[in-house]
């Protein structure tokens, strides 16, 4: 069983900043990074020097890690940390009954991960994803595992805007697909980590063919952000062992909701037109 942790963690938009870079870091750089995320808050406490004796490595490590995830220093990350509001003490109620306790934790890193949004992903980047999506002569979508569930949310919702789209279930037929995708094409591909084999050999098929990859992701380096043209990163931080990816999957559904609604101001009355005719659909199906 999870162990609960006696410091109260980052949360929100902090924590999602640090995580989305964390693909960045490497060896030390990234144990300093883990270490500001288990210590929250409780970072007012510590020194420099704390840091590093916790991170096992040297003052002038904690100062690079700092810069590489866009603080000046150490002292500007820590001022960041403690504006943090730290997590409510947990109901003693809750620890005895594991229902509340699951309850508690999946709302709490799900809201979470979704206040996260702001800050990893802009406007421009949305925008520019969608106008690529509404240019494009042919959307091929590609994501494996939870990320599956988000993929055919996408592919219904752009199909009812009008937008041709193709989502094969089975990963050699995504790769033909994205394969033969023209220049004018576009892949939208999903995948929290950004290495998921299927997903990344789908999307580089797509960049070989000419054609734009939009990638859909937790973090900010990975193989899938490589391979990508446009990358929207937003995901969940892993806050309770095991609903990392869970509020991921919740973030990029909001994410395929907000290019959505971009996709419906850009294509205009020809999206109306096109949801008009899904709404007829709609209507023969229901009660």
């Amino acid at each position: 069983m999870e162990e609960r942790s006696e410091f109260s963690p980052l949360e929100s938009q902090l924590a999602a900043h640090i995580r989305a870079r964390l693909g960045e870091l490497r060896g030390t750089e990234a144990r300093v990074a883990q270490v500001v995320l288990d210590r929250g808050a409780d970072l007012v406490h510590l020194s420099v020097s704390d840091v590093a004796e916790l991170a096992g490595t040297a003052s002038s490590s904690v100062v690079r890690a700092c810069q590489r995830l866009g603080f000046k220093g150490y002292q500007e990350l820590k001022i960041a940390a403690v504006r943090q509001t730290p997590a409510p003490a947990p109901d003693p109620s809750e620890e005895a009954d594991p229902a509340a306790r699951a309850l508690t934790d999946t709302v709490r890193a799900a809201r979470e991960a979704l206040d996260g949004i702001a800050t990893t992903l802009s406007a421009q980047a949305l925008r520019a994803a969608a106008e690529l999506l509404n240019a494009a002569d042919r959307v091929v979508l590609v994501g494996t595992g939870l990320s599956g569930a988000v993929v055919l949310d996408a592919a219904y919702r752009l199909r009812a805007l009008g937008i041709p789209v193709d989502a094969p279930a089975d990963p050699l037929t995504a790769q033909l697909a994205a394969a033969g995708l023209p220049a004018t094409g576009v892949c939208l591909a999903v995948s929290h980590t950004g290495a998921s084999p299927t997903v990344v050999d789908t999307a580089r098929r797509a960049r070989d063919a000419g054609a734009s990859v939009v990638a859909l992701t937790s973090y900010a380096r990975s193989p899938l952000s490589e391979a990508a043209t446009h990358t929207l990163v937003a995901g969940g931080q892993d806050l309770v062992f095991g609903l990392e990816t869970t509020a991921s999957r919740l973030v990029h559904l909001a994410v395929v909701d907000a290019l959505t609604l971009t996709l419906l101001a850009l294509r205009g009355e020809a999206a109306e037109r096109a949801l008009d005719l899904s709404a007829d659909v709609t209507a023969d199906h229901t009660y």
